[in-house]
Order: C-alpha cells, then sequence, then structure tokens
C-alpha cells in the first residue's frame, strides 16, 4: 500500500531514508515530496532525505536533499548512517565505497560505529577578515567540507544569540552559497559545538562536516591535535581525524549511525 523508508538519527541529525532495493523513488525525489516528508508536525520529520542504491563493485550511490528540497554535496551524518544502513541491508560488505556528490568516500564500520574517510578539505581560510566579530567572538574561519562551513569561537555556546548571529552569518555577502555556521566552545575540558545549518535554516542537533571543519580549525588555531572529540547539541560525540599529505588535509568522521524504525509512507503531500 505504501513506500518503505527507514528513519536514522546521527547524533540527532536525523534523516529519512530510501532504498532502491525495497522499492522505485518515482516522484519521491522532488522538492515537493521531500518537503512534505521532512515536515515536523505534518510528516515524518526530518533534517534530510537520503537515497541510497548500490551500483555495483562495492559502492553504494548516496543522493542527500535538505528539508527544504534543496540537493546537497555532501552530508556528513547522512553518510555515517548511509554506511550503518548498507552494510545493515547487505548493499555492500565489509569496506566499500559511498558515492556522494562531493567525491567517493571509503566507509567501513570500525568498533561498532560507522566511520568514512572524506575527501580533502578546501578552501581553508583560518581568519575570515571580511567578517565583523562580535563581542565574544575571538575568531572566524572557513572551510570547504563536501559544503561550505564557518566556525565561530566563542566562550560560552548559551551566550550566543544563535538565532540571529546564525542566519546573519549563515547569508553573509561574502559567501556565494551561503554556509552552515557552527559555534565552538571549550565546555569541561572538552570541545562542544553548535550548528545553524542551511536548507534547514534553523539549529540541528548535530552536523558532521561542521564537526570535521570545527574540528580542522581548531587544529590550525592550535588549539587541538589530529584527533579531535566534539560533543554534539544531542550529547552525543563525533570523532574527527585528519592526516596532512601531499599539501592536503585528510579527515575521517564516525559517530553514530542509528537505525529508529523501518516505516511505510502513504498519503505524501
Amino acid at each position: 500500500m505504501g513506500r518503505a523508508f527507514y528513519k536514522m538519527s546521527g547524533s540527532g541529525n536525523d534523516f529519512v531514508v530510501f532504498v532502491a532495493t525495497e522499492g522505485p523513488f518515482e516522484n519521491l525525489e522532488s522538492v515537493e515530496s521531500i518537503r512534505s516528508m521532512c515536515a515536523r508536525r505534518t510528516g515524518i520529520g526530518a533534517d534530510g532525505a537520503v537515497f541510497l542504491e548500490p551500483a555495483g563493485n562495492g559502492v553504494v550511490r548516496m543522493r542527500y536533499y535538505n528539508a527544504d528540497g534543496s540537493r546537497a554535496a555532501f552530508c556528513g551524518n547522512a553518510s555515517l548512517c548511509s554506511t550503518r544502513l548498507s552494510l545493515e541491508l547487505g548493499l555492500a560488505a565489509g569496506d566499500f565505497v559511498l558515492d556522494t556528490d562531493s567525491g567517493r568516500l571509503p566507509a567501513r564500520i570500525v568498533d561498532r560505529l560507522p566511520e568514512i574517510e572524506l575527501q580533502p578539505v578546501k578552501d581553508l581560510d583560518t581568519e575570515s577578515v571580511q567578517m565583523t566579530r562580535e563581542p565574544g567572538e575571538s575568531k572566524i574561519g572557513f572551510a570547504l567540507v563536501g559544503v561550505p562551513q564557518l566556525v565561530v569561537e566563542v566562550p560560552d555556546l548559551e551566550g550566543v544569540d544563535f538565532s540571529r548571529r546564525g542566519a546573519e552569518l549563515r547569508s553573509h555577502p561574502s559567501l556565494a552559497d551561503g554556509a552552515n555556521v557552527n559555534f565552538v566552545a571549550k565546555r569541561g575540558g572538552e570541545w562542544a559545538y553548535r550548528t545553524f545549518e542551511r536548507g534547514v535554516e534553523g539549529e540541528t542537533l548535530a552536523c558532521g562536516s561542521g564537526a570535521v571543519a570545527t574540528a580542522v580549525l581548531l587544529a590550525k588555531w592550535g588549539q587541538a591535535g589530529s584527533t579531535t572529540s566534539l560533543q554534539t547539541r544531542s550529547g552525543k560525540p563525533l570523532l574527527v581525524r585528519h592526516r596532512e599529505a601531499g599539501g592536503e588535509i585528510w579527515p575521517s568522521l564516525s559517530g553514530e549511525g542509528r537505525i529508529v524504525y523501518r516505516g511505510e509512507i502513504r498519503d505524501l503531500r
């Protein structure tokens, strides 16, 4: 009667996931359908929608859409969830490749958690001088981690005028395509962060690519090493490792990829 889907959570960043082996995508992959299914009160409710299909030779193709229906080149937590589900359903086995719009990413399970290796970080800017810092903002940096990310260091995450400042920086005139905005602060000896995410236009409980950008910039600012654990807004950690080779920064990301339930969508509108 309906079309099967999986509801998944990556540290509170939640997704509706469709798998090609369980039926055709048909009109599900449209702006209207994605907005409808991601709506919190009238749909399934999610930060985004994922479409997975096996491509042969140990490759699984992944397409990701934000809750507003816009297609994004990459989503870190959606990739972690896709890794878990692909292995759970037998779309892949052992180490495999997740084919995203930002490139092909090696994927696997390590210590019972999904892990992905990302493409090199691009356009790293440790000091976005074109952006005026507000009181309390010690640093603002930029990195392209599949999608554009701003990172703002602050003394206290709760003291940030999050909705106003996040929206302001997300659409800063210097950013051709906008950006996710990650506020980061030291909390109890650990780093924690909050993300204002474009395409959702508000706070999400986690952002995987934002965690990568944050960890890399913290390292460049001399405040972290090559391995950084970041506390998400949900309280669950994301682990970022990175190495430098050939003048490029190669990161990996690991964290939760949890199957919440399998359902069936009907009467989509």
